[in-house]
């Protein structure tokens, strides 16, 4: 359902001509990092719930890391970009168009490859020369660095204060960033005179929310596991 539900968004986004507009692109760069992550993961979940995988080796596992972090990396990015999409086209609509053209769409796609591609490598490549002398189970079907450094018994302070500072300055200004955007979006809708406009207006942040609430309400319970599981 994954894959097909991201390539029928994918493939009407491409075939209608009226829905390639901002908002639809960003969407659409949420769809393939969607289906990305799909494919990243689903071999080793499969194989685990089937039974015919119970083991990884270090470096599939430190791979499937770094796709795993990094994809979830640019998909809180696609998020903050669909939140200044938003706030210009409810704040400032007059000059949408010519704030968020399709160069600049490029380039802020462009950004955030570049962001990400840039950020997390220090931090992966590093668990390869850690020791592991733990037992190696991990929490999930799927590897995360959290689990990683969990079973090394070398000095692991430089993923720790990396990765810790690597979230503050990715996912958690992201997060910030965001709610700022609506803030300001809901101080302008306030503004507006006509309670159906406002509603109008409110509605077309629906599906920004929900997809901003399903893709961190995970993440904090994750870091909560991690931290006090």
């Amino acid at each position: 359902m994954l894959f097909l539900g991201n390539c029928m968004i994918l493939h009407v986004i491409q075939i209608e001509q009226s829905l390639h507009q901002p908002m639809f692109y960003f969407l659409a760069m949420l769809a393939l990092i969607d289906l990305c992550m799909g494919l990243s993961t689903v071999h080793t979940v499969l194989g685990i719930l089937w039974g015919l995988v119970q083991d990884i080796s270090l470096d599939a596992c430190i791979a499937h890391a770094y796709f795993v972090h990094d994809l979830s990396f640019m998909e809180s990015s696609v998020l903050l970009a669909m939140s200044f999409d938003r706030y210009i086209a409810i704040c400032n609509p007059l000059r949408y168009s010519s704030i968020l053209t399709n160069a600049k769409i490029v380039k802020i796609g462009v950004a955030i490859i570049c962001r990400c591609s840039m950020l997390i490598p220090p931090v992966i490549i590093r668990l390869k020369f850690l020791n592991y002398c733990r037992p190696h189970l991990l929490s999930h079907s799927f590897c995360l660095h959290q689990d990683l450094i969990r079973l090394a018994c070398s000095d692991i302070r430089f993923n720790s204060f990396y990765a810790l500072a690597l979230v503050i300055c990715t996912l958690l200004l992201d997060a910030m960033l965001i709610l700022a955007s609506y803030v300001m979006i809901l101080h302008t809708v306030l503004a507006i005179a006509s309670r159906e406009e406002r509603m109008k207006s409110l509605q077309t942040c629906v599906s920004h929310i929900s997809a901003v609430l399903v893709f961190y309400i995970p993440i904090i319970g994750l870091t909560m596991v991690h931290r006090f599981g």
